[in-house]
């Protein structure tokens, strides 16, 4: 899927790539508007993902991973500063089924939370949770 063919998650429409402000820049990769409905789609960069409650791929954001116990030999293992003070931090090896990526955390899994909110949240998450498409690839 190519930047021009976003489509808007409500109406199916084509979105168009919108400016980002000077702060915006700094916390999103994108920013997309729906030429229907004015819905506004954004893009976080892949830092951001290092930051919340809950663990997440650090390369697609998805909150579906799976705890490894040994490295495994075939998937790599992301590579990055974060990643490397992540694991320096006490973090634990997790694994990413979309990405094939093989990388450190020291938060939860969204799945092993079992706060009301977590549950309502992962409740509205659809079983098709799969990685979007990168603005920047």
């Amino acid at each position: 899927m190519g930047l021009s063919m976003v489509k808007c998650e409500k109406c199916g429409g084509r979105m168009r790539r919108v400016h980002r402000t000077f702060f915006e820049r700094f916390s999103y990769m994108a920013i997309y508007e729906c030429r229907e409905c004015d819905t506004e789609k954004f893009y976080p960069r892949r830092y951001t993902y290092h930051f919340g409650a809950h663990c997440r791929c650090p390369h697609c954001g998805t909150f579906r991973i799976t705890r490894l116990k040994v490295p495994d030999k075939i998937d790599p293992l992301y590579t990055g500063l974060l990643n490397y003070l992540e694991r320096l931090a006490g973090g634990r090896l997790h694994h990413c089924r979309f990405c094939r990526v093989q990388f450190y955390d020291r938060r939860m899994m969204a799945s092993e939370d079992t706060t009301p909110t977590t549950k309502e949240a992962l409740e509205s998450i659809s079983p098709a949770d799969q990685p979007k498409p990168d603005p920047d690839a």
